[in-house]
């Protein structure tokens, strides 16, 4: 199935992210079978409040598309987006959104708010949700449980 192979390769953003000793949460989107945009989480790296693994990737994609429209593409992400990408998403026209593992704390694709699906947006995306949910979550799981031992 290929929602299985691209959330892998999610993932595989993910662990980038937590070597950096970032949140692990990975990116990847795909328009015909290609993956034209990837991105994890850098926010310590670069900085920057913007720096989420969805918003990377967008940025990755709208320069090999040349274009700030992804009709036609669909985002995997590991973790359901926050407030924020789900706006970004909805902005971009982003056909189909992909994510693995719930965030009931800040999750704006059904958690807390549904941004991508409301219809009073001008655009709605379609969504699947809990693909590889449990390798997504566990990666989450074991990064803060890190923290929290480094931490104490």
């Amino acid at each position: 199935m290929d929602d299985v192979l691209y959330m892998k390769e999610a993932l595989k953003e993910a662990d980038k992210a937590m070597q950096n000793d970032e949140v692990p949460v990975g990116a990847v989107i795909v328009r015909n079978g290609e993956i034209i945009g990837r991105g994890s989480n850098s926010r310590l790296i670069k900085g920057s409040p913007l720096g989420h693994a969805e918003i990377e990737a967008m940025q990755e994609a709208s320069n090999a598309l040349k274009n700030w429209r992804f009709d036609g593409c669909t985002l995997y992400v590991t973790l359901e987006p926050c407030v924020m990408c789900a706006g970004a998403l909805v902005q971009s026209r982003l056909e189909t959104l992909v994510f693995g593992a719930k965030d009931p704390k800040a999750g704006a694709v059904g958690s807390l708010y549904n941004i991508v699906q409301d219809p009073r947006m001008y655009h709605r995306c379609i969504v699947r949700s809990g693909i590889l949910k449990k390798e997504c979550a566990e990666l989450l799981r074991i990064f803060f449980l890190k923290r929290r031992h480094r931490e104490s």
